[in-house]
């Protein structure tokens, strides 16, 4: 029996089994696929403060964005702290972007016309400005899922939250430790692949566990950290989660030799595009080099459900955006693209905290395409409620109860 199951394996899932094992807990994760097998291993793995509104969001990424650093330290998912370059192709944009930046409450610089190409080089001519925001970061995020499940097994045999395991602590079922599934204040972190959730297990109104495709797994809590089908696990134990399917495509390019963009680039219609309730197609050109050498190329949105179908005229609106922002990049060949749906919350913010119409179930998802960024501060602060400490934030406006069921 564990204290907490984590219903999920994408990066979320992984910093709530990370900080709950660090505070002692013994964590079994379970996911029907491999480790950041949904939107995880879909993004681009943005760590931003520069595309957040004023508010509770923002201070939830300013949070995460220190975590982020700390954890970057031992290495192992390459983490690069290259700031971000928001452009404004016209002079009232460029008001507009100054405005926001002023009222956010995050480090920043703005950058004229004539010094963009300080920070850019090979940025088109034409455009109004920009504003920099330096602790735009970025991770590659599938070996930062894989990463953080690792670390916690090993906080586990080790007694520290730097090492690195190989098997996400399968080993300690065979038994280590004190034979109580703690060392040295630390808890356990077991995985289970290729599991799916079928329903939850109770004991009067509280939830004691989860039903399986593999059986039954008991804990005192359970965490929904199930991304986009966040609401269908929701659902399972009769709780209402407005969680849809956001689809975005990415195009990535051949690996250059040199690098050609220094930081992550966007126009200023990606902050509109974010913060849209709309279902409609909408794209922004959103440029960032890889320590790989490849080049990332997005933005994409649209709420199609879950269909997968490659869209050829989005990914050439996509290219041609690049190639505006970046004329350099109409040389360079693209050799792949993939899609993957960012839970998107009608509110555009996600769920954390105790779903108070089911006693023993948390969530930690619907953070849409802000997920890897948002990940350590959701664990951290899940972490602190599951050990009864008062959070560091004031998850209120965060709530699993406050949409109604007729929220869509």
């Amino acid at each position: 029996m564990s204290d907490v199951i984590v219903v999920g394996a994408g990066v979320v899932g992984a910093a709530c089994a990370y900080y709950a094992a660090r505070a002692g807990l013994d964590v079994t994760v379970v996911d029907r696929g491999p480790v950041a097998g949904g939107t995880t291993g879909s993004g681009e793995g943005n760590i931003l403060v520069s595309d957040k509104e004023p508010g509770p969001e923002l201070e939830l990424a300013v949070l995460s964005n220190r975590l982020w650093r700390t954890l970057a330290e031992p290495g192992g998912f390459e983490f690069e702290a290259k700031g971000g370059l928001v452009v404004a192709e016209a002079e009232d944009v460029q008001r507009q972007l100054t405005g926001l930046a002023a009222e956010q409450g995050v480090e920043y610089a703005l950058v004229g016309a004539s010094e963009l190409r300080d920070h850019e080089p090979h940025l088109a001519g034409g455009l109004a400005g920009g504003v920099y925001y330096p602790q735009d970061a970025q991770v590659q995020p599938m070996l930062a899922a894989a990463t953080l499940l690792r670390r916690g097994a090993d906080d586990y045999r080790h007694g520290n939250g730097h090492g690195y395991g190989d098997d996400y602590g399968r080993d300690n079922e065979r038994g280590h430790g004190d034979g109580h599934g703690r060392d040295n204040g630390h808890g356990t972190v077991r995985l289970r692949l290729g599991v799916e959730v079928t329903g939850f297990l109770r004991s009067g109104e509280r939830v004691t566990g989860v039903r399986t495709s593999q059986g039954d797994v008991l804990g005192d809590a359970v965490v929904n950290a199930a991304g986009t089908w966040g609401g269908q696990i929701a659902a399972l134990a009769g709780a209402h989660l407005p969680i849809l399917p956001r689809r975005g495509f990415i195009l990535v390019t051949e690996p250059l030799r040199e690098p050609l963009i220094r930081h992550k680039v966007y126009t200023a219609a990606y902050v509109t595009n974010v913060a849209s309730d709309s279902a409609g197609l909408e794209t922004s050109a959103v440029v960032e080099g890889t320590p790989a050498g490849t080049v990332l190329i997005g933005a994409s949105r649209e709420r199609v459900g879950f269909d997968r179908t490659t869209s050829v005229p989005v990914l050439s609106r996509l290219a041609a955006q690049a190639v505006a922002l970046f004329p350099a990049l109409r040389e360079v060949r693209v050799i792949r693209s993939y899609c993957g749906f960012r839970p998107y919350c009608p509110d555009h913010l996600p769920v954390i905290g105790a779903d108070p119409r089911v006693p023993g179930l948390y969530h930690a998802c619907g953070h849409e395409g802000a997920g890897i960024g948002l990940a350590p501060a959701t664990g951290h602060l899940l972490a602190q409620l599951l050990t009864g400490e008062q959070p560091d934030l004031d998850l209120t406006p965060f709530r699993p109860d406050r949409f109604t069921e007729e929220t869509s």
